[in-house]
Formats: structure tokens, sequence, C-alpha cells
């Protein structure tokens, strides 16, 4: 049976989702290895911003 458009964009959403969520705790992890904020940015793609706000969060936990 054929997937409904509704349905194939909600699980593209999620895709997404978890996709984002990958690269954020890839990030974490270059964090807790002592990476720097600038080659978290060049390998993830993240903006500096998000990356630093994942080193706060981190640093607060």
């Amino acid at each position: 049976m054929k997937e409904s458009v509704i349905y194939q964009q909600i699980e593209a959403q999620g895709m997404e989702k978890g996709i984002a969520q990958g690269i954020e705790q890839v990030a974490l992890n270059m964090l807790r290895e002592g990476m720097s904020i600038d080659l978290i940015v060049r390998v993830t793609d993240l903006t500096i911003e998000k990356v630093e706000q994942l080193q706060d969060n981190q640093q607060s936990n």
C-alpha cells in the first residue's frame, strides 16, 4: 500500500531530527575529547553558537 504524503512528511521530519541529534552527540563527544570549537564547527557544520551552547550545557551537568 502506498504511504500517504502526510506520513512521508512526518517520517522525513523524524529522520532529520534523528540526524540532528546524532550530530549534536558527536559534537558533545568531540568536546569531551578536548577538541577545539573551531574544529567541531568545521566537522559537524553546526554553528559556533550551537557548539558553545552544547559546551555550556555539558559543563552545567
